[in-house]
């Protein structure tokens, strides 16, 4: 594990934007830069923290944990479905083919929790019993794990905007995936969320719920893209504390970034207004928690080095200008 006081060093470099216009033209989304270049993406991971759909802060090595965690599930699931990567030429940049993205994010849920407008046990708490197509039963407490894992679609928000959970009815009257496509996503989506699910039980960690992206590429095959089973995308708790904290109706030990979302909403902050200022030392506990999740989740140990985070990438990125 990174000391403590590397964290602190890294604050000052942590990489809140990058501007590689030679790379090819440029999106940015709320955490990763995009530079596409014919029929080439290469995604940056920038250390941008998102929640409630808006940008908050940077964390320490954020980027890097999330790109090579992405880089083990990759080729951990690449039997269930192939995704766009060619290759990882930096630790926070991956390169791929280019795809076109599907509209539609697929959530995976497991259990029922949450504190955002979008999260099961939110709208549960307000009255709702039919969540995205999902029939729930009365009498369900939070964080109660469901009797088979549910799927709850998301739009996919433009810049600046908030998801949207929708029912697969509602997909098919707007006219954001065919029958057939939403068939293929979402068996892919659950296959993808069992294998996470073994991987994650045998450390020790259970892998409450997640979203996959999924985009067509060139030949006009749907595969995986973006990240998959990362801290942004995922919520994880220790297993073995798992059921004494529920009977006993507490919050469960979290390895995700819950913890900075609650920070916030105990402030008043759910994505409307100003954002509150986030201390060093929270920036700092919410990257531990960050490289906690890559060491437990992948049984590997995270090696990041204090420095700057745009000069190496653009050494490691030039050849590709």
């Amino acid at each position: 594990m990174i000391l403590t006081t590397q964290l602190a060093e890294q604050l000052k470099f942590t990489l809140s934007a990058t501007n590689f216009l030679n790379l090819g033209e440029k999106y940015e989304g709320k955490v990763r830069d995009n530079y596409t270049k014919q029929d080439r993406r290469i995604l940056i991971v920038s250390d941008r923290l998102s929640a409630f759909d808006r940008v908050i802060t940077t964390i320490p090595f954020k980027g890097q944990v999330l790109n090579q965690m992405t880089e083990f599930w990759f080729k951990n699931t690449s039997d269930i479905i192939a995704n766009h990567v060619q290759e990882y030429p930096d630790p926070n940049a991956m390169v791929g083919v280019m795809c076109k993205p599907l509209p539609v994010e697929v959530v995976v849920r497991g259990y029922i929790t949450g504190v955002t407008s979008t999260s099961a046990w939110f709208n549960y708490e307000k009255g709702v019993r039919n969540f995205c197509g999902n029939v729930l039963p009365d009498g369900m407490k939070k964080n109660q794990k469901f009797e088979k894992p549910i799927i709850t679609p998301s739009t996919k928000a433009e810049h600046g905007g908030h998801d949207e959970s929708i029912s697969p009815d509602d997909i098919f009257k707007r006219g954001l995936l065919t029958l057939e496509q939403w068939n293929e996503v979402s068996a892919a989506a659950l296959k993808l969320y069992q294998r996470g699910v073994e991987i994650c039980e045998k450390q020790g960690i259970i892998l409450v719920d997640t979203k996959y992206e999924f985009g067509i590429n060139p030949n006009g095959e749907i595969v995986l893209i973006d990240e998959i089973h990362t801290p942004d995308s995922s919520r994880f708790w220790f297993a073995n504390e798992y059921e004494s904290r529920f009977e006993r109706g507490e919050e469960q030990k979290k390895i995700d970034k819950e913890y900075l979302r609650e920070w916030l909403a105990e402030r008043g902050f759910r994505g409307e207004g100003d954002i509150p200022a986030i201390p060093d030392e929270v920036r700092c506990e919410t990257a531990r928690r960050y490289i906690e999740a890559y060491e437990l989740i992948t049984g590997q140990t995270f090696i990041a080095e204090v420095g700057n985070v745009n000069a190496r990438l653009e050494k490691n990125l030039a050849h590709f200008a």
